[in-house]
């Protein structure tokens, strides 16, 4: 993936590897993902095949960058409509 803005870098899948199950939950398919933009990274657990738990870390970076596209928060409160 590349970052076509450098003033908007696109967040990227860095890592998909095997871990061990978080304290407390059963099954043996854990992976640890990591997502990063510049400096910034996110971690994440999911349970699955290596496949599955790639598509979702890939699935997650592109509703991340489609939001940071569209530019402004989320979570920010929108202006009234006049």
């Amino acid at each position: 993936m590349t970052n076509e803005n450098p003033d908007n870098p696109k967040y990227q899948v860095i890592s998909v590897e095997k871990t061990t199950p978080p304290s407390g939950l059963p099954g043996d398919n854990w992976y640890r993902y990591v997502i990063g933009q510049g400096r910034s990274k996110i971690d994440g657990l999911k349970r699955g095949s290596l496949q599955a738990v790639t598509q979702h870390a890939e699935s997650v970076v592109d509703d991340m960058n489609e939001r940071n596209n569209r530019g402004g928060s989320t979570y920010t409160a929108r202006r009234p409509n006049k």
